[in-house]
């Protein structure tokens, strides 16, 4: 493989020289560094490499340029490639606009002209960038192709699993000339699909989540098998108590069934989460703050599911779903909550070929011109609605109640309204779908009138409700009667502590009726379901953890 590039754009030529030369000077040995003079020469270069299957570690791209500015291409860049490290060259009298572009487009620095001597103001911005960028799964990945059929739910597995791992992939249909060339090389048929090959030409049919893991380099198996904290679950809480577990130099472990983010990392845009004013990407969250827990020395482990918690004298046991086991001083439970399966007749066997929970991005691009509906009032369904209407003909929000002001934040109303191929039917429900090997129709019902109409379909996302998934909890903490963990003071009834609380206080605020063991985020009951109130119990519940350990 080609050495990772290193681009610089820069439209006054000396500049462009000095910076260029300053990088051959210290990275030339292991990066190509490639210059251009405009946004436009930038992103030409930037599609050539794509092309060519090389990867691009960092840019650097001055602020002022005529036609497209820095920011303005790092955006674009984006799309090409996400996972390479942003720095953006700047005056000093344009310092607020490369803070604003923080937000925009996550830079990841800012560099003030000029940038002399460079072993001071240079390279190590670029060494810490260039480091970051080697130890994401994304970068030293090579190009994964998944070959699969279009309505396929195994197909669709794999790419949403990718996707939410935000490792790069090509999908290509089976009857693509490609896509035939790949399984007469890897000597399959049809009939096993999806294929999935490397860039390195190893080709694996229908493989498992633990083996598409190791494909995108993730972390499978524990290092240790004792811990001081244990996370299970890596959604916005469970991230938030890893960053804060590990900086506070716990020996922290996350792990995580399928993919960091949970739903918060399928949003499209999150547009009310403080320090973004301009709103960030589900997924560009998720990423930072992954990067963030690893910076501080947490495990992540992905693909592994906790089955089972029990205690064992001062240490909390928690076993795998494959039979092994780790343990730990404590526990922070941080599993989220499921969308419920959406009950109407014909609509369970197109699950994965129609028929989606949740926003799933890789299916976006397939929409353009075409209807699709959603299931649901509240902000994830309107985020997903927003998303949606950049590709599909008309985005159909199907909703039980007369309007959207009780479920959905006003902001995202406001912008629902302004878009004008979303159309919004209040009173209305699901009453069933058909098809032929993929969903084709969808009977809708007037919940007034009991009225139904048929509408053909292809694409239905729903965002109903939401189920704690706890059943594996079952007889070893309280929960409520929808499965919500019981904590805190809620734990404690009429001055009684919860059954089998051999303690001589009460529990702490996030503490379940099992010392030691805490839970925070929506798995927690009467907790508000927002991206922030979970990151802020994820810190929360770190700080019970260490007043539990000193008084042990």
């Amino acid at each position: 493989m080609a050495n990772p590039v290193i681009l610089s754009i820069d439209d006054d030529p000396a500049v462009s020289r000095a910076v260029a030369r300053d990088l051959r000077r210290r990275y030339g040995d292991r990066y190509r560094v490639v210059r251009a003079a405009s946004g436009a020469d930038g992103l030409t270069a930037l599609r050539e490499i794509k092309l060519r299957g090389e990867q691009v570690a960092v840019l650097l791209a001055d602020y002022r340029m005529p036609e497209m500015n820095g920011i303005e291409f790092l955006e674009a860049a984006m799309d090409l490639f996400p996972a390479a490290r942003r720095v953006l060259l700047t005056a000093y009298a344009d310092t607020d606009a490369a803070i604003d572009a923080i937000n925009l487009v996550d830079l990841d620095h800012y560099l003030l002209k000029p940038w002399h001597p460079p072993e001071e103001k240079l390279y190590p911005v670029v060494d810490t960038l260039l480091q970051a960028w080697a130890a994401s799964p994304d970068a030293t990945a090579t190009e994964i192709r998944v070959v699969g059929h279009r309505w396929s739910a195994p197909s669709f597995t794999v790419r949403d699993f990718l996707a939410r791992n935000l490792v790069p992939f090509r999908w290509l249909l089976a009857d693509d000339p490609e896509g035939v060339r790949l399984l007469a090389a890897a000597g399959a048929t049809e009939a096993d699909l999806p294929l999935v090959v490397t860039g390195e030409g190893k080709a694996l049919v229908a493989p498992t989540e633990a083996e598409l893991a190791g494909l995108a380099g993730l972390t499978v198996v524990p290092a240790a098998d004792f811990y001081d904290l244990v996370v299970v679950g890596g959604g916005p809480a469970g991230l938030g108590a890893a960053v804060y577990g590990a900086s506070e130099g716990l020996r922290t472990v996350l792990v995580e069934r399928r993919a960091t983010g949970g739903q918060a990392g399928q949003s499209s845009r999150i547009e009310n989460y403080l320090g973004f004013p301009d709103g960030v990407s589900g997924a560009q969250l998720t990423d930072r703050a992954r990067r963030q827990a690893l910076k501080f020395g947490a495990e992540l482990l992905s693909t592994r599911e906790v089955v089972g918690l029990a205690e064992a004298g001062a240490a909390r046991l928690l076993r795998f779903g494959d039979g092994t086991e780790i343990a730990a001083h404590t526990v922070v439970l941080a599993t989220g909550v499921s969308y419920r399966v959406l009950d109407a007749p014909g609509l369970a066997e197109f699950t994965g070929q129609g028929v989606f929970y949740g926003s799933t991005a890789t299916e976006a691009p397939s929409c353009a011109a075409q209807d699709v509906y959603i299931v649901g009032g509240a902000n994830s369904a309107g985020q997903a609605a927003v998303h949606f209407a950049r590709y599909a003909a008309r985005v159909h929000l199907l909703i039980r109640g007369a309007d959207l002001t009780a479920s959905m934040s006003r902001y995202l109303i406001d912008q629902l309204d302004r878009i004008d191929n979303i159309v919004v039917h209040p009173h209305t429900v699901v009453a069933g779908g058909s098809g032929s090997g993929h969903l084709e129709q969808l009977t809708l019902c007037d919940t007034r009138s009991g009225e139904t109409r048929t509408v053909d379909a292809s694409w239905l996302f729903i965002f109903i409700g939401a189920e704690p998934r706890t059943e594996w909890l079952d007889g070893v903490l309280v929960r409520d009667r929808r499965g919500f963990v019981v904590t805190g003071p809620d734990l404690v009834t009429d001055g009684r502590r919860p059954a089998g609380w051999a303690l001589s206080r009460d529990p702490y605020h996030l503490e379940t009726s099992l010392p030691g063991v805490f839970a925070a985020g929506d798995v927690r009951a009467e907790s508000v379901k927002r991206v922030a109130s979970a990151v802020g119990e994820g810190a929360m519940a770190v700080s019970l953890v260490h007043r539990y350990l000193e008084a042990q």
